[in-house]
C-alpha cells in the first residue's frame, strides 16, 4: 500500500505538466478537504487548476517522497512561469486521498555552501528508528525553535558537518546558531516559531509543519530533516505567508 500510494501521488503531481484531468482521479471529490487557501474545494477545483497551469508549459520534479501511515508527503520543485519549491502532504483513505496541505515558496539560491533547495540525500532507510526520529525533531522544534533555548543545540547536532539547504544560510552548526540568535539582514530577519502542528516521518527523514511569523507576517514553516545516529545532519525548508482569511477560496485553514 505504501509504494502504491507514493506512485499515485507521483502520477497526480506529474499531471500538472499535462493538465490531464484524469490525474486527479486519486482525489475523492466527496470527502476531499483542501487546506491550500488559494485553491477551491474538491477534485473539480484541482482539475481546473491543473488545466490552467498546463498552459504555462510547467515542469514538475519530485525530489523525494515519503509515506507515514495514512499520509504521503513529497518534496517538489515546480517550474511554471516562475520556479518554486514545495512540500505537498496528502492524507489517504484506501486508495484515494481525502485531504491536502502544502507549503510553497519561490526557489532561491544556491546558498553560501553551494546547496540548492532540493539537492542532497534522498534514500530512505533506518525504518525501525522512525518513531525515535520523529520525537527527536518534535523535541528540537518545541525546545529550541519555539522555546528559544539555544543552549540545547548540542543535544541535536553532532560534531560532524550539518548540511543546510536554506538559501539564506550555510553549512555547519555555528551558522545555525548565529541565524537563531542574531537576526540577519534581508529576507530571514525576525523568524519566530509559535506552534508545531504536525510531524511526519519515514525512517531517517522527518517533516515538521509549524506556524509563526516572518518579518511580522503570519507564516507557515515546513522543515525537512535527515537524521543519522540520533542527530540532525541535513535540512531543507520552505516558508509561505498565510493570506488573510478574506482572501481564502475555502474555509479549511492552512493547517
Amino acid at each position: 500500500m505504501t509504494a502504491e500510494r507514493k506512485n499515485l501521488i507521483r502520477t497526480f503531481l506529474k499531471g500538472i505538466e499535462t493538465g490531464d484531468e484524469a490525474s486527479v482521479g486519486v482525489v475523492n471529490p466527496d470527502k476531499y478537504i483542501q487546506h491550500n487557501p488559494q485553491t477551491h474545494e474538491g477534485g473539480e477545483g484541482l482539475a481546473a487548476l491543473f488545466k490552467r497551469l498546463s498552459k504555462t508549459s510547467p515542469r514538475v520534479n519530485i525530489a523525494r517522497i515519503f509515506s507515514d501511515g495514512e499520509f504521503v508527503f513529497a518534496h517538489t520543485e515546480y517550474d511554471f512561469s516562475s520556479r518554486r519549491i514545495g512540500f505537498e502532504v496528502f492524507r489517504f483513505e484506501g486508495d484515494q486521498t481525502v485531504e491536502h496541505w502544502d507549503n510553497i515558496q519561490a526557489r532561491l539560491g544556491p546558498n553560501a555552501s553551494g546547496h540548492t533547495m532540493v539537492d542532497g540525500a534522498t534514500e530512505v532507510f533506518d525504518l525501525e528508528s522512525t518513531e525515535d526520529n520523529r520525537q527527536l525533531v518534535r523535541s528540537f522544534i518545541e525546545g529550541v525553535l519555539i522555546d528559544e533555548k539555544l543552549e540545547k543545540l548540542s543535544e541535536y547536532f553532532g560534531s560532524e558537518s550539518f548540511t543546510e539547504h536554506n538559501p539564506h544560510s550555510e553549512d555547519g552548526v555555528p551558522a545555525l546558531r548565529s541565524a537563531l540568535s542574531e537576526p540577519a539582514s534581508g529576507d530571514d530577519l525576525m523568524v519566530r516559531y509559535e506552534k508545531l502542528h504536525r510531524v511526519l516521518a519515514e525512517g531517517n527523514f522527518v517533516l515538521a509543519v509549524s506556524e509563526g511569523f516572518k518579518n511580522g507576517i503570519h507564516s507557515s514553516f515546513y522543515d525537512l530533516f535527515r537524521i543519522a545516529g540520533r542527530r540532525l545532519v541535513e535540512h531543507w525548508d520552505t516558508t509561505e505567508a498565510i493570506p488573510p482569511q478574506s482572501e481564502w477560496k475555502n474555509e479549511n485553514g492552512k493547517f
